[in-house]
């Protein structure tokens, strides 16, 4: 799901980092002093998934954790996913430098939209643990493969879409999971206080 450099064209890679390093700024602005544990336990944890691999239908893929960073962080999940991202590549080589704002663009649209999933109350919280999972994987498969298209990769690469299935389904059962774990030993990290941000006070603030 890492974009490496040289296969996005420059000006559109330019353009995504700029546009990521401004969502950086609007969504991690006024974290207060209960985020910042959160936002470094998650980034770490989205860090380590990367050494994560199954094999599946001859190649490998590895946990993105995406949904369960947007049901535990909500908006303050995308400068994480930008962070881990960042070192992720740094070290391992995992997307390049240049693709670092589009693939923080896609896998942190990922990690929105499972936020954005998780606050259906309507949908059973169990349901909707598995739902989000699988969105934070899917949707930045389905935004991969509609930039290489656009590229001119040719309709072939659709394929990926159906590794990124299976993909999908694995990271909706332990998101599923995570929530269980969650709502029976720490409840209170399923709250998401990004929502009362606004009324805690600032971190850094006097």
């Amino acid at each position: 799901m890492h974009i490496s450099d040289g296969i996005i064209s420059t000006p559109v890679c330019l353009t995504a980092t700029a546009a990521a390093i401004g969502l950086v700024y609007l969504t991690g602005r006024r974290a207060t002093t209960e985020e910042i544990p959160r936002m470094g336990i998650t980034g770490a944890a989205l860090f380590v998934a990367s050494l994560i691999h199954f094999p599946v239908a001859g190649t490998s893929i590895h946990l993105g954790l995406f949904g369960i960073a947007g049901i535990i962080l909500g908006r303050r999940s995308f400068p994480v996913v930008f962070t881990a991202l960042l070192f992720q590549a740094l070290i391992f080589q995992h997307g390049g430098l240049l693709t670092l704002g589009v693939n923080a663009i896609n896998m942190g649209t990922g990690a929105f939209m499972a936020w954005i999933i998780w606050r259906i109350t309507a949908i059973p919280e169990y349901a909707r643990a598995a739902l989000a999972g699988f969105t934070g994987i899917i949707v930045p498969a389905l935004l991969m493969i509609a930039e290489f298209r656009i590229t001119g990769y040719g309709s072939a690469v659709a394929v990926i879409a159906l590794i990124y299935i299976i993909a999908a389904l694995i990271e909706g059962g332990i998101t599923l999971s995570a929530v269980v774990f969650f709502r029976k030993v720490k409840p209170d990290i399923l709250a998401n206080p990004v929502l009362n941000c606004k009324h805690e006070k600032v971190y850094g603030d006097d």
